[in-house]
């Protein structure tokens, strides 16, 4: 008969998460039955947010070193070298059930959590970047749901006063029942002043500090890895609440006092909140840790030590001090009007204690909240791969000039200036390319010096639905294509692994292949990853999400002067196309678009090509030879150029010349590897003759010139007609709720 202690039951159990397997581990771990304080703690820890025990099994195939990785996965976030004594620090981590039940807080509390994660690393926040995917724009939720979020972002990112410089927003309607919200940070440290979760020992001080602890998400890491149903939206309570002035404050007191020598560990209370984080830094200093419940700032009265211990209240850190250093603490977050208190002491015991007037509320072992978690190796199926669909495969439909302008105001291509106008995209003065210019990624200036850091977000979920391996490797490729495209060295990724539910095997079979087509992509691009999140359980009422393994990529541009963006397209400029153009249309924009069809097998992405021929564009952008560079991905060349032509206000004559690929395989086919690139004429023959001697397929697809884009001198797409479809449709999706609202 399975033992319970004291006001708990089976249903109780079943409540926080936990399976029947589950608790009879914690029987044995144990010797005896958790309390209701010890149970919520197992509950918090073992969810797949905390522990990713459905994919720890398969996040060791990710390559994680490099010669410029200073700190891979394992800590708050990732680090790696910019030279110069240096260093980068990022993270991308997900906030999408919250967001969905409550779309404001949970997407401002998904900015505050990721800054946490970097600053508690002694790094300055320089740059927020958001990957958000939304259901069908006719989705009775969508405009509401888009409206939060976005004021979400804005609001806490403006406020706490760092740039949020870039991102992508798609609209499917497999994500009508479950919107994803990811949210990326990039900070700047001294590489030899860098803060960590390890360090500390036994006989150490525990202080917290920040703000108060109240009763607003508890559960929240629990709920974040369960999937939806009808009643989700009762799930309000287990949101957040964020404050971005105290984060200010926040950010300013941690990193003063991380200039003085008395921190030992450090970590941000994210999800789980004062329990994550005090088992995290026991875990990885191999110590016990005793907390005194009574001595937590607390917001609300008569809190209990489970509401304490399971709190995701915002803006709250925990350090662990040197001995005799805690009045150094206390004076610098007086002196910003932010709490602090000596809660506890580290201890040699390898065990939690938890006291609460005067009584031990919760005593267990450390190392079966952490590393001794469950871990599971969840059965899973490959799905059929799609046969390729090329263009011959399609008819050929009429007015090209008419398909380009359908495309580029379709939801996938159409301008999301709406959405990036509400964010300050230039505080902090170093932003030089963001979402409203014209650069494949965001540009950020290493404050001080002439070089920058270039970053970006990709993922293509319909190639990943379609064949999760290639649709990882494309994420990846994208992400280092993009970085390349401004001229950057890409140094390494971080990212968000969206997907389903793992308990069934095709999900989980979506994952593996994800992750192994992003793992080999990764590895042979040189570009290895160095923190991230895994979110699962992304699904409503049995219905999951398409697959969709976000990446964020950080690259650096040496000198700013060898930049490159596609906003500089003159009249005269040659125009081509670096890699071959064989018109794939499965999986494309083009089948979605146009034919309404969602079919076909996803362009296969040839590492070694992709290397190489980046490498090419990037020593033609440092070698000063182009005017105009743009990575070609959805809607193939002619939406890249487009977004050219409307970027440098010039029309461009594209020219189609033989049989293969047809005119619509030729425009709209989106073959990876590839770049439209623009040079003067002599440059242009330059480039040609440094692509034969390097065997790098180059070919002249066209000339800048006039006010409308054309193809063999016909189907003209005026620009100006172009520019009001392109920047129309968001703002009228919108508007229905502004009407709607009235």
């Amino acid at each position: 008969m399975t033992q319970y202690a004291e006001g708990i039951t089976a249903e109780i159990v079943k409540e926080h998460g936990i399976t029947d397997e589950e608790y009879a581990v914690i029987l044995d771990r144990l010797g005896r039955a958790p309390n209701l304080v010890e149970l919520g703690i197992f509950s918090v820890m073992w969810s797949e947010h905390c522990s990713y025990k459905s994919s720890r099994a398969h996040l060791g195939k990710f390559p994680t070193s490099g010669e410029k990785v200073i700190q891979g996965p394992g800590e708050n976030a990732g680090v790696i070298d910019i030279g110069d004594g240096q260093a980068c620090i990022f993270k991308m981590e997900s906030h999408n059930h919250p967001s969905f039940i409550e779309p404001y807080q949970g997407a401002a509390t998904g900015v505050g959590g990721i800054l946490r994660d970097v600053f508690t690393m002694g790094a300055r926040p320089v740059a927020l970047m958001n990957a958000l995917r939304f259901g069908a724009p006719d989705h009775p939720k969508t405009t509401h749901l888009v409206s939060g979020v976005v004021a979400g972002i804005g609001g806490y990112g403006n406020c706490v006063g760092v740039p949020t410089v870039g991102g992508e927003t798609n609209f499917h309607a497999g994500y009508n029942g479950n919107i994803l919200v990811n949210a990326m940070a990039v900070g700047l440290a001294d590489a030899d002043k860098i803060f960590y979760a390890r360090g500390a020992e036994p006989g150490q001080p525990i202080v917290y500090v920040g703000s108060k602890t109240g009763r607003d998400g508890i559960h929240g890491a629990t709920m974040a890895s369960a999937e939806f149903d009808d009643a989700s939206e009762e799930k309000r309570p287990t949101v957040q609440v964020g404050d971005p002035f105290v984060e200010k404050k926040l950010i300013e007191a941690c990193l003063e006092l991380m200039a003085t020598d008395a921190i030992a560990a450090i970590q941000d209370m994210g999800a789980a909140g004062l329990t994550s984080s005090s088992v995290e830094m026991a875990d990885k200093g191999g110590i016990g840790i005793h907390l005194n419940m009574d001595a937590v700032p607390q917001r609300e009265a008569n809190m209990t030590a489970y509401e304490m211990m399971l709190s995701e209240s915002q803006e709250r850190m925990l350090v662990i001090m040197k001995p005799g250093r805690e009045d150094v603490a206390k004076a610098i977050f007086e002196k910003w009007e932010l709490d602090v208190a000596v809660i506890g002491e580290t201890t040699d015991t390898g065990r939690m204690v938890l006291t609460h007037k005067g009584e031990t509320v919760c005593d267990i072992p450390v190392a079966p909240l952490a590393d001794d978690a469950p871990k599971y190796e969840r059965p899973f199926f490959a799905p059929e791969v799609r046969a390729q669909l090329n263009a011959k495969d399609i008819a050929q439909p009429g007015h090209m000039g008419e398909i380009l302008l359908k495309l580029m105001s379709s939801p996938d291509m159409a301008s999301k200036a709406w959405i990036w106008k509400q964010y300050d995209r230039h505080v902090m003065a170093d932003t030089t390319a963001s979402s409203e210019d014209p650069s494949d990624a965001a540009i950020v200036r290493v404050h001080g010096t002439g070089k920058a850091l270039a970053i970006t977000t990709d993922c293509t979920p319909r190639y990943c639905y379609a064949d999760p391996y290639e649709g990882g490797k494309q994420a990846v490729a994208e992400a280092w294509r993009n970085l390349t495209a401004t001229g950057a060295d890409p140094i390494a990724i971080t990212d968000c692994l969206n997907f389903g539910n793992p308990e069934r095997a095709e999900i989980m079979g979506q994952f593996v292949g994800c992750v192994e087509g992003m793992a080999e992509a990764c590895g042979k691009l040189n570009f290895p990853v160095v923190s991230g999140n895994v979110s699962l359980y992304n699904e409503t009422n049995g219905v999951a999400i398409p697959p969709t393994p976000a990446v964020g990529g950080v690259g650096l541009i040496p000198d700013l002067e060898r930049r490159a963006h596609f906003g500089g397209l003159k009249e005269g400029d040659i125009l081509l196309v670096v890699g071959e153009t064989l018109g794939a249309m499965g999986a494309s924009v083009y089948l979605k678009t146009i034919e309404e069809r969602e079919d076909g097998g996803v362009p296969p992405v040839d590492l070694a090509v992709e290397k190489a021929n980046g490498d090419f564009v990037r020593g033609q952008i440092r070698a000063g030879r182009l005017t105009s560079c743009h990575d070609i991905s959805d809607g193939g060349l002619a939406c890249a150029a487009a977004d050219m032509a409307l970027a440098s206000n010039c029309g461009i004559k594209l020219a189609h010349e033989g049989k293969s690929p047809p005119m619509h395989g030729f425009l709209f086919g989106e073959d990876q590897g590839r770049y439209l690139i623009a040079a003067e004429k002599e440059d242009a023959i330059a480039i040609l003759q440094d692509a034969k001697a390097d065997e790098i397929p180059v070919h002249v697809v066209g000339l800048a010139g006039g006010t409308a884009i054309t193809v063999n001198g016909a189907h003209p797409l005026e620009l100006d007609r172009l520019r009001a479809a392109w920047e129309g449709w968001l703002p009228e999706l919108m508007g229905h709720l502004a009407e709607a609202a009235e």
